[in-house]
């Protein structure tokens, strides 16, 4: 009798000892299942993440480049506009002194006229005092 009471006990603490088991590798499993579905999905959105920052950086890189280019184009517009600006500033500048050399031209004329007029009028002077003897 104390030969089948020690094997029931033995018989029971197996069988007790094995649920144990059995629940311990279920749960240890279901631990790992979640964990790696935890890790999974933690990676997908770090991934997600990623992208986005890399989007969001690209987004960024391509404003900035376009802002670059504008205001390089506004910086040619500018010189392209002074240049011109300076081209017409000489024109007007040359224009107005070939007006003034013109206008120089045509006093010295004006001038050398009068003192040719005055000249002939003093000449004509001279030559009736001549001939009437004054």
């Amino acid at each position: 009798m104390k030969k089948l009471l020690l094997s029931s006990i033995l018989l029971l603490a197996l069988s007790f000892t094995s649920c144990r088991d059995t629940k311990k590798g279920e749960s240890i499993g279901d631990t790992i299942e979640n964990a790696a579905g935890d890790a999974v999905e933690n990676a997908a959105d770090a991934s997600v993440d990623a992208v986005n920052a890399a989007g969001d950086a690209v987004d960024s890189a391509v404003d900035a480049a376009s802002d670059a280019a504008d205001k390089a184009g506004d910086a040619v517009d500018g010189a392209v506009n002074a240049a011109g600006d300076a081209v017409d500033n000489v024109k007007a500048k040359a224009g107005d002194a070939v007006d003034a050399a013109g206008d120089a031209v045509d006093d010295v004329k004006a001038k050398a006229g009068d003192a040719a007029d005055k000249a002939t009028d003093a000449v004509k002077k001279e030559a009736d005092k001549l001939k009437t003897g004054i």
